[in-house]
C-alpha cells in the first residue's frame, strides 16, 4: 500500500469500523451502505479526493449475502493518489443511500449501475434507465439474468443451423 494512503485507511478504520483488503498492493476499503455518504464527504473534504472516477458494481451471486458489491473509485489529483470504497448489499433488496449531493458525476454513473444490476440508490434525483430501453424487463448484467444468444453458423454445422433458423417469409 502507498505510505500516503495508510494514514487515510486507518482513519476510515477508526471512524467506520471498515476491512481493508490489499489486492496488488492497492487497498479496498468496506464500508457499509448507511456510511457511504458520510465516508465520502470525509475522503473528499479532509483528505483532498476531489474526483469520483468510477462507480460500478459486481455481481457475486449465487452468493447471496452479500450479492452485490457497489465499488467506488476516488482520485485525489491534488496528492496523485486512488483509492477503492466497497459497500456490499445483499442480494434480496439491494439498496445503497444516493451519494449525488456528494459527487455530482454519480448521477449517471448510479442509473448505469440501477439499469445494468438493479442495485436501488435511495433519494436519487432521477433513478431511470440511461442504456436500456424504458420498456425493457430486468438488469442486463445480473449474473442470473437469463442468456439470449444465437449459436454461430459455421461449415461443420451449417446444416443443423439451418433448420432452426428463421427467416423472412417472401
Amino acid at each position: 500500500m502507498d505510505k500516503k494512503l495508510e494514514p487515510i485507511v486507518k482513519a476510515l478504520q477508526e471512524k467506520f469500523g471498515s476491512a481493508v483488503h490489499e489486492f496488488r498492493n492497492d487497498p479496498q476499503v468496506f464500508v457499509k451502505p448507511e456510511q457511504i455518504v458520510e465516508a465520502l464527504i470525509l475522503l473528499r473534504d479532509a483528505y483532498s479526493f476531489e474526483l469520483m472516477s468510477t462507480l460500478t458494481a459486481v455481481d457475486y451471486w449465487p452468493q447471496e449475502t452479500p450479492r452485490y458489491h457497489v465499488i467506488y473509485q476516488l482520485t485525489s489529483l491534488a496528492n496523485n493518489l486512488s483509492l477503492e470504497i466497497r459497500v456490499p448489499v445483499n442480494g434480496d433488496n439491494p439498496r445503497v443511500p444516493t451519494v449525488t449531493r456528494v459527487y455530482g458525476n454519480a448521477n449517471w454513473r448510479e442509473r448505469e449501475v440501477w439499469d445494468m444490476f438493479g442495485v436501488v440508490f435511495e433519494g436519487h434525483p432521477n433513478l431511470t434507465r440511461i442504456l436500456l430501453p424504458p420498456d425493457f424487463v430486468g438488469h442486463a448484467l445480473r449474473k442470473d439474468y437469463p442468456l439470449g444468444y444465437e449459436e454461430p453458423q459455421f461449415t461443420f454445422n451449417f446444416d443443423d443451423i439451418d433448420v432452426r433458423k428463421p427467416y423472412a417469409k417472401e
